[in-house]
């Protein structure tokens, strides 16, 4: 096997996050090579689409109208689910679970044609068989359709989900728990239209009753989710505590027939689905719930499911895994260009390890409340009387669209959004009115200054080749800050609130520069 000539980065896997990875990567400039085992994009729907705080990331980076295929910004919904329990989201004050039903293929498919607009080089067919690191560089062996070869990079990152080879051969462990204890099965199927009920379009089950979309939905039996995504073939799940099936053979319509009778007490009257599919066919055996013990090995790196996998219970999955990969980005990026301050690319791990962390936790939590027996339907009706508190309903949404992280930044007396996601302001520039979504689509740090003075720009010059700065006023008569650095993962590195900044304000921004994007240039910009 002959060596090729050394890549900036290599990426094992081209599923969403690896994908995502990989187009955060070329914004910043560096061409990662993506390499795939699979010879094609898998039509198998492993998610239905996205909720939480990814959807509007994307929307910051001019993706969510390719995949919404409509204007406007992302909208959060009127309600959602906690383990099988509704949260009623109409009161909260800022309601952070945004969705966006679309297919993964869908999602994939979008992510892999701007990844190809980005320049970036994707190898389907090519799979990792063994790596081997030193101080300088990674050596990949890849087998592909010509045979094997080895490549030579100064990074690889792990984007090749649960069963994640990078993970084993860089020596990552992956502690956690594995059960057998349930049965989940899931099929797209055909239903008569009489059971349909057209007030809200869920289930109007004979001998059992309503059963609203959408919602989980939890008897002394197990649990049921009835699901119209598609007209003619929506997706009907079970969840069982009970270990017996049917084997190894592939799970059939008349056994998802069985397994509703059993959790439901009522007979559902599934047939097949209709129209080309593709259909979504699937029986899967226990929980594998798993965290990677750190998320770097030198010059190897895990996104995704590599790095952790959970039950799949109210989505979280893609939210976690896709801004894993935009917070990697942009740090890998500055590490290959030269200019990353020490430590960056630590703060990777410093900061998405805790965060799923705290997915593992609520997928665990829920995951109880969803189980039979006394004992749980007890504390269901506990959680019944909390939900009632709009406190808690807020604390639960911001908790499950992951609006409650919150990075250290390394600021004395910092303002109340340093280290949390950039709002959603409005702004005046030279182009018109524009909501900052608009400006972020580079993913360069954007400093926006709507002070008296322009104090903060003028501090800014000298990283002028690192971040964009806008000078520029918000038609909020009250906005929540008066300047802002935001790194290009939409989170705030500094702010303020006056509209002069004093010295020690301005000192302290030029230490989150220096902190995040490395020392000020010795030159500032002609002109």
């Amino acid at each position: 096997m002959s060596a090729t000539a050394p890549e900036d980065v290599v990426i094992a896997g081209a599923g969403p996050n690896g994908l995502m990875l990989a187009c955060e990567l070329g914004l910043a400039g560096v061409r990662p090579l993506v390499v795939e085992r699979l010879p094609g994009r898998t039509e198998e729907n492993r998610a239905n689409g996205l909720v939480g705080q990814v959807v509007r990331m994307l929307d910051r980076r001019d993706l969510y109208e390719r995949l919404s295929g409509s204007a406007g910004p992302p909208r959060p919904g009127p309600s959602f689910v906690f383990g099988a329990m509704p949260l009623d989201l109409g009161d909260l004050d800022d309601n952070p679970l945004c969705g966006l039903p679309v297919p993964q293929r869908r999602i994939e498919q979008v992510l892999e044609e701007r990844a190809l607009e980005l320049g970036v080089e994707i190898r389907r067919g090519h799979e990792l068989t063994g790596l081997s690191q030193d101080e300088e560089e990674v050596t990949a062996e890849v087998t592909g359709p010509a045979g094997p070869y080895r490549l030579r990079a100064r990074y690889l990152v792990g984007a090749d989900g649960g069963r994640s080879l990078t993970r084993k051969l860089s020596g990552i462990g992956f502690p956690g728990v594995t059960t057998d204890e349930s049965v989940s099965r899931t099929a797209h199927v055909s239903l008569p239209p009489a059971i349909i009920d057209a007030a809200t379009g869920g289930l109007d089950v004979p001998g059992y009753g309503i059963i609203p979309p959408f919602m989980h939905h939890r008897t002394e039996r197990g649990l049921f989710v009835f699901a119209p995504f598609a007209a003619g073939s929506p997706l009907v799940s079970t969840t069982e505590w009970d270990p017996g099936h049917d084997g190894d053979r592939p799970l059939t319509v008349a056994e998802l027939r069985e397994s509703a009778r059993r959790v439901l007490g009522a007979d559902l009257p599934l047939g097949p689905p209709e129209g080309a599919g593709p259909h979504l066919l699937r029986r899967l055996t226990g929980r594998n719930t798993r965290l990677a013990d750190r998320f770097r090995e030198r010059r190897v790196l895990l996104v995704g499911d590599a790095a952790h996998v959970h039950a799949a219970i109210g989505g979280p999955g893609l939210n976690l895994g896709l801004q894993d990969a935009i917070n990697l980005g942009w740090k890998l990026a500055a590490e290959i260009r030269g200019w990353a301050p020490p430590g960056l690319l630590d703060s990777y791990e410093t900061e998405r390890r805790p965060a799923a962390r705290r997915v593992v936790m609520h997928t665990q939590a829920q995951t109880a409340l969803i189980k039979p027996g006394a004992e749980v339907t007890a504390l269901r009706e506990l959680f019944t009387e909390l939900l009632t508190d709009r406190r808690n309903v807020q604390h639960i949404a911001d908790m499950m669209a992951g609006a409650d992280v919150h990075y250290e930044m390394g600021a004395d007396h910092p303002h109340p959004l340093v280290g949390r996601w950039a709002p959603d302001l409005l702004l005046d520039t030279p182009a018109g009115r524009v909501p900052l979504a608009r400006l972020t689509a580079s993913a360069r740090p954007l400093l926006l200054d709507l002070t008296e003075d322009a104090a903060p720009a003028k501090e800014a010059a000298a990283w002028h080749d690192r971040v964009d700065t806008l000078t520029t006023s918000c038609p909020d008569p009250n906005p929540p800050a008066t300047a802002l650095l935001l790194r290009p993962d939409g989170y705030v590195a500094w702010a303020s609130a006056a509209v002069r900044p004093a010295a020690r304000e301005r000192e302290a921004l030029r230490a989150a520069l220096t902190r995040w994007l490395g020392p000020a240039v010795l030159s500032r910009p002609s002109g």
